[in-house]
């Protein structure tokens, strides 16, 4: 076999996209301060001027692996939120979304996500504000615009959107990512019922109740 038919028969390095996924395997298995240009580009199998050509620091690649990150989960929650909209049953429906969000936001993948955004948010500010933006307020922001739709069809009773929706986010999140985030475990074993949120949520924006000015 000649040398050119075997580097034509070895397998290409990662770019692109494919970088960053062998990029964020590194960062999550070491953390921020343990991961080196020199293994990411191991992993990746191209040259560490490669690596460089693409993102000229390890800060530069980190800020690019968290925007693929937010980027990927970017429309994940919309045929949730859509369902929600079109539900007959709000209080099922909120419940379904309850689950969903625990679900999505306490699964290992995105805690230590979160992890390891957080621990450099000190350092590279403009990184996690990114982060913060693109991901869970990303989310509030949508889920403001689908109960801002039941709202208008008689569904709910809410006079300020945006908060509602900040609030059952909370609600339904806040224990338990609290929970998770402090003690370095994962949702998975978090059976805690969504009802209660729900219900809670509804006593104050169910259609029968008056609205506060």
């Amino acid at each position: 076999m000649t040398d050119t038919a075997r580097r034509r028969g070895r397998p290409s390095g990662r770019t692109g996209t494919d970088l960053l996924s062998t990029a964020r395997e590194v960062f999550l298995e070491r953390g921020f301060g343990g991961t080196t240009m020199d293994e990411v580009a191991a992993r990746a199998r191209i040259s560490k001027a490669s690596l460089y050509r693409e993102h000229p620091s390890k800060d530069a690649l980190f800020a690019a692996v968290v925007r693929d990150w937010a980027d990927a989960g970017r429309d994940a929650m919309r045929p949730h939120l859509d369902r929600l909209v079109a539900a007959d049953d709000v209080r099922g429906g909120l419940a379904d979304l309850a689950g969903v969000m625990r679900a999505g936001v306490l699964s290992p993948d995105v805690l230590n996500m979160r992890r390891l955004v957080t621990g450099e948010a000190r350092r590279l500010p403009e990184v996690a504000a990114g982060y913060l933006d693109a991901s869970w307020e990303r989310n509030v922001r949508a889920l403001a615009d689908a109960l801002a739709a039941l709202a208008e069809r008689g569904r709910l009773r809410i006079g300020d959107p945006a908060a509602a929706a900040d609030q059952f986010t909370w609600l339904v999140l806040g224990a338990p990512l609290n929970r998770c985030l402090l003690t370095g475990t994962d949702g998975a074993g978090d059976a805690a019922p969504v009802a209660d949120a729900v219900d809670l949520f509804l006593a104050r924006y169910g259609p029968g109740v008056p609205q506060v000015s």
